[in-house]
């Protein structure tokens, strides 16, 4: 602790910590549950990292503890230590981390752990990449080095790797260590991506939307140390690892129900063409599609055009929302996305659906109301029915969600 008092009087002497109320070129943001322990190793650190960020790219600089309703003194601990101490409310690691970066004065954010597991000195190489024109730049910590007991092996082998591959994956980020604490953001990045996650799934958020911005990211090696806690971490691994996994799928319209619906779409298809062409005598032989199959046809394909519908309306708010850009194709079909499209191709359906319906009671009546000899085009009349009014249902969700405007793809 006297280390960290000595190097904040050095450096204040120096004039490179920025004064109270005054703009900095970096912040450094540290998250900050109770950590009187830890404080004045990591804000000594931090000091260390400001004085060379001062040495070597001539950026003055300050220190910002959001503090996440500490019991210990932490507060006060960190403010006779040289840093500024934001009060956030809501608890929750991200919702901390959010605080204290909309607090920084820097234009520049360098963020880390609290529990003294990462080297702050490190960040410089981040913020170097961000002064040549990155946008965010991640630590990695497989390629910088991980002590021996500093990570449990469910999360180094499974947990970490594993996460990291789905993301990449869903959104092709490119980044090897995307739950790394080390990391450095340009400040109006931050302000552009509209981080919302109060909890562990911050780390997975930065990096998603980041992606869906199409945002310059890199990364560079870091290390992770033992913390310096003698109590349990706030990590829970698999409370932390589910919360993790299903914002993934949160933020993939297009995998959790893009994919799906035009799978279902696509077989449904299938049998219900083979069953028509059997129907109309182009294919002979035994129907490998009978009765069953074509109901199983009218379910798939209500199934995928309801999982479209969610897809272009969850897209459609990510782009509202301002973390999504709008795919090409929804962009240059924009003119027909509307309401009263969805309401006259909804209602056309409708009206085929109950003619057809109509059409097969009159043929069953002239038969003497006897079994069909086949229900292909009972269901797939009562398909286009259930299809129509999803549609129309859709037209009006898709208008509440660009907010209650008849068009659904915001203007270029």
């Amino acid at each position: 602790m006297e280390l960290a008092r000595t190097q904040h009087r050095a450096f204040r002497d120096g004039s490179a910590l920025a004064e109270e109320g005054a703009c900095s070129d970096v912040t450094i943001v540290l998250p900050c549950l109770n950590e009187v322990q830890s404080l004045p190793h990591c804000i000594a650190n931090a000091l260390d990292a400001l004085a060379m960020l001062r040495t070597e790219l001539g950026m003055s600089g300050e220190i910002v503890i959001a503090d996440n309703g500490s019991t210990d003194g932490s507060q006060a601990l960190a403010s006779e230590l040289g840093a500024r101490v934001v009060p956030v409310t809501e608890r929750g690691y991200g919702a901390a981390l959010i605080g204290g970066c909309s607090a920084a004065s820097g234009r520049y954010i360098l963020m880390g752990d609290c529990d003294g597991s990462y080297n702050f000195l490190e960040g410089i190489a981040m913020v170097a990449q961000l002064d040549a024109g990155y946008d965010l730049c991640m630590g990695n910590r497989f390629k910088g080095g991980i002590t021996p007991g500093a990570m449990p092996w469910k999360n180094r082998y499974i947990g970490n790797p594993g996460l990291s591959g789905v993301l990449n994956l869903l959104f092709r980020s490119g980044i090897g260590d995307a739950h790394c604490g080390l990391r450095a953001i340009r400040k109006e990045a931050f302000e552009r991506l509209r981080l919302s996650g109060s909890g562990m799934e911050f780390a997975s958020e930065m990096v998603i939307k980041a992606a869906l911005l199409r945002l310059r990211v890199t990364e560079v090696p870091a290390t992770l140390s033992r913390d310096l806690r003698d109590r349990a971490p706030h990590l829970r691994p698999w409370r932390d690892g589910w919360r993790h996994l299903r914002y993934l799928f949160m933020l993939s319209p297009t995998w959790v129900f893009g994919v799906p619906g035009a799978a279902c779409l696509g077989l449904a298809g299938v049998i219900f063409g083979v069953a028509l062409l059997h129907l109309l005598g182009v294919l002979g032989g035994a129907t490998m599609f009978g009765t069953s199959w074509t109901i199983i046809a009218g379910f798939l394909t209500t199934c995928g055009h309801f999982a479209l519908i969610m897809a272009v309306a969850t897209h459609l708010f990510g782009v509202r929302q301002g973390y999504r850009l709008i795919r090409p194709a929804l962009r240059a079909s924009s003119g027909w996305l509307t309401l009263e499209m969805m309401l006259v191709s909804g209602i056309a359906l409708i009206g085929a659906g109950l003619l057809g319906l109509l059409a097969v009671t009159v043929w069953w009546g002239q038969g003497g109301f006897v079994a069909l000899e086949t229900q292909l085009p009972l269901i797939l009349f009562a398909t286009s029915a259930a299809v129509g009014l999803q549609n129309v249902l859709g037209g009006f969700v898709l208008s509440v969600i660009a907010g209650n405007d008849n068009r659904f793809a915001p203007e270029a």
